[in-house]
């Protein structure tokens, strides 16, 4: 159906261009805020758990949770918490931080409420990351970290010429993963943002369920198909296994 049409479908999406920069300009944005900040967390969130103390299970539990949340629940959850009258707001002018309420939502705060998506996806989602990468730093032979140690190496030497080239597998799959589902999300950018924020997910719910016309909505699902797909292989030959090892 994407390539139905006179002129196809792929090709109508770029005749109202400045809507077509608008939905891949915010597309980009969360994608490149949100997949690096969730690696990040991630890796050292794995460090910190391969040491033992006291409550370690229940923080993991807690840090986890998330993950069990639906995108729609999660996205209700954080409207809720900045909405004009939400628990931030209130708590604000309760300690006497402000006396109006800061607006996140709404057309004129756009940036405010890019904010918001990014983190409640990063709060949201990165467990799945995490979950992947606390799996292949506990396969890391204990045995490297023991010859840094000998060798003098401090923490960051340690995750740059040890941790970091050992877990490329481990990062190629997690970034796979995640970038597939992060062109997914439709819940809470719609929820938060409306249609004030529009990204290639949610035009493919728009043209499908709003403007009845699902020759446009298949050219975006292609199209999320496409870049995905290329993702992909870009993933796989930047963090080929046994490479900087």
């Amino acid at each position: 159906m994407a390539f139905s049409g006179n002129p196809p479908a792929l090709v109508q999406l770029f005749q109202d261009f400045e809507r077509f920069k608008e939905v891949i300009f915010y597309t980009i944005l969360i994608i490149v805020t949100v997949i690096p900040l969730q690696l990040i967390i991630a890796i050292f969130a794995s460090i910190f758990f391969l040491n033992r103390f006291r409550g370690r299970e229940l923080v993991l539990y807690f840090f986890i949770l998330p993950v069990a949340i639906s995108e729609v629940a999660g996205a209700l959850f954080w409207y809720t918490m900045f909405s004009s009258s939400g628990l931030l707001n209130k708590l604000l002018i309760w300690l006497g931080v402000m006396h109006n309420p800061v607006y996140f939502f709404g057309y004129e705060f756009r940036d405010r409420t890019l904010l918001v998506i990014v983190l409640e996806e990063v709060w949201r989602a990165t467990a799945i990351v995490f979950t992947i990468i606390y799996a292949g730093i506990q396969m890391i032979n204990r045995e490297y970290f023991e010859a840094a140690d000998v060798f003098g190496f401090n923490f960051w030497q340690k995750l740059r010429y040890i941790t970091v080239p050992l877990l490329k597998p481990s990062i190629q799959t997690a970034l796979i993963i995640r970038t597939l589902f992060a062109f997914q999300i439709v819940g809470p950018i719609l929820i938060l943002g409306g249609e004030y924020i529009r990204v290639m997910a949610t035009e493919v719910v728009y043209w499908y369920s709003q403007r009845m016309d699902p020759y446009i909505a298949s050219a975006w699902a292609v199209l999320v198909g496409v870049v995905t797909f290329v993702l992909s292989i870009l993933y796989i030959r930047m963090f080929r296994a046994g490479e900087g090892a």
